[in-house]
């Protein structure tokens, strides 16, 4: 930032959504784990001690930041099937974690849903209910989904390696795996690995696990039948 940018930015009046939008937008350009609340200073072209009449701490600064991030999640839309509201949603929340790669982790590392987590996993269920599914179903539904509610799925064990023909040796241990992998459509950018299409694999997943729920609606299923 030059002299006449700090100069520009510092007669914009400080305040907590600044600051937020500030930390998200270095966090895009630095890295989440390179965020500091001096360096958020800098950037801001203030004093350090002046962030803490908006955020108390870091922690509450990652807090605000995560919310900031979930407020970008379109709204649902207006639609008579509840799979299609849901999907779109879900999809939204994809995009903007993938605008926003360092986003998950500062998620999941809260101790606790943040405000507008809260407010976005209630409108959730609220669109599942909407939709006809019982309050014992969406109840068992938000807990399939997972962090799939929120657009991205965790994958048994990190794949990101080098792709290519599997070692005969592996191959003629783990004969189905060496055939899986043979079979894997290659996404040079994918955040499943291992030459997997990660947006296909998400949808896949998530059309089956929202046919599904709309199969038990459809039944009448209760956890009373579970047994």
């Amino acid at each position: 930032m030059t002299r006449q940018e700090a100069t520009h930015t510092q007669r914009i009046p400080l305040n907590r959504d600044r600051v937020l939008r500030a930390a998200v937008t270095l966090a895009d350009a630095i890295g989440i784990d390179a965020l500091s609340m001096r360096r958020l200073a800098q950037e801001l072209g203030v004093v350090p001690m002046a962030l803490y009449k908006h955020v108390a701490n870091k922690e509450e600064l990652l807090d605000g930041m995560a919310d900031a991030i979930v407020g970008e999640i379109d709204p649902p839309a207006a639609g008579a099937d509840w799979r299609l509201v849901v999907r779109g949603r879900i999809l939204s929340a994809r995009r903007v974690l993938l605008r926003h790669p360092w986003a998950t982790r500062v998620i999941e590392s809260r101790t606790g849903p943040t405000p507008a987590v809260l407010a976005y996993l209630d409108s959730m269920a609220g669109s599942f209910r909407d939709g006809g599914l019982s309050a014992d179903l969406t109840h068992h539904v938000m807990h399939a989904m997972g962090s799939r509610l929120l657009g991205y799925s965790q994958e048994l064990f990190d794949t990101s390696g080098p792709s290519g023909p599997p070692d005969p040796g592996m191959a003629a241990r783990y004969p189905h795996i060496a055939e899986l992998a043979a079979t894997a459509a290659h996404d040079g950018g994918s955040a499943v690995g291992g030459g997997c299409d990660d947006q296909f694999e998400f949808e896949f997943a998530l059309d089956l696990l929202l046919d599904g729920f709309e199969n038990l609606r459809r039944q009448g299923w209760t956890s009373a039948r579970k047994t």
